[in-house]
């Protein structure tokens, strides 16, 4: 029995009951008027979603949190679930995705916390953030970090999985400092800021995501203990959350949402990538120590 199995396994349910309320409220709930234009503090006219839970946030962000709560629905609570399952019958890939997907959750509900303009869900929102930090930080103290190397087997190729690590995060690294540039050195809006106050996912992806990628990265590729366990967590979190960046940006095309080229190229890019990485971690973990002699 791996430590903390109870109380992960409390705050996983609680996580999936309230993300349930959260997606299907998000995704049915029609009450508003429709669209209309606002203009805003720095002279953007911005076309406001103006129904249902998201009705004060614009189209493009609207359309983000609904691709959000449909992924979530489909994909990342169905996930939660069954890693649950398994990894308390002591599967360790299980356990291994758990983690991951606990990753997802916490950067999602974040984003909510931070970035969605205030709903009446706003609380709800910070307890999953809150649920899904501790859950994670237990599972992540749960896993023997100077044996985890032995569950993965000698042909991981820790060179391809580590090297995709730090190309993901010097790719996007790249991709959000070119779109803050011009205000940076001109002092000008960013594109895309619209009514918010400031680039929530930039920052998060700039001083969380980033530099987690380079450090898991580089640690896999030097075969150090925590590499292993950090990359598989990066895997699988960045399958999750690329699979609802895809999402978003097919629904944001539907509403014929303004979009960078590049974004649209490059993120279901990196979401094959990921899947790709993710067959091949799961390939080489073994549910049993294996010998390293």
């Amino acid at each position: 029995m791996w430590k903390f199995k109870r109380t992960v396994s409390l705050l996983v349910i609680c996580v999936t009951i309230l993300a349930l309320v959260a997606c299907l409220v998000g995704l049915f709930s029609t009450d508003g008027s429709g669209q209309y234009e606002f203009k805003s503090i720095n002279g953007e006219t911005v076309k406001i979603y103006g129904k249902g839970l998201y009705k004060n946030d614009s189209v493009s962000v609207a359309s983000q949190g609904i691709a959000s709560d449909f992924v979530t629905l489909i994909i990342g609570i169905p996930m939660l679930l069954i890693s649950l399952y398994f990894s308390n019958r002591n599967s360790f890939r299980a356990k291994i995705l758990l983690t991951g997907t606990l990753g997802y959750f916490l950067y999602t509900y974040m984003s909510y916390v931070f970035l969605w303009m205030y709903n009446r869900l706003f609380i709800v929102y910070v307890i999953l953030m809150a649920l899904s930090l501790y859950a994670f930080i237990l599972l992540m103290m749960s896993f023997d970090i100077e044996k985890i190397s032995t569950h993965f087997k000698k042909k991981l190729p820790v060179r391809l999985l580590g090297g995709f690590q730090i190309f993901i995060a010097c790719a996007i690294g790249l991709l959000w400092l070119g779109k803050i540039a011009t205000s940076i050195f001109e002092g000008a809006v960013p594109v895309g800021l619209e009514h918010y106050t400031t680039l929530v996912i930039q920052g998060m992806d700039l001083g969380i995501v980033v530099p987690t990628a380079l450090l898991s990265g580089i640690l896999l590729i030097s075969r150090k203990p925590f590499g292993y366990l950090l990359s598989s967590v990066i895997i699988i979190k960045g399958i999750t959350m690329l699979t609802a960046i895809s999402a978003m940006i097919i629904n944001m095309a539907l509403h014929s949402v303004e979009m960078n080229l590049a974004e649209v190229i490059i993120f279901p890019l990196f979401n094959l990538l990921a899947i790709i990485s993710l067959v091949l971690l799961m390939k080489n973990i073994s549910e049993n120590p294996l010998s390293k002699k």
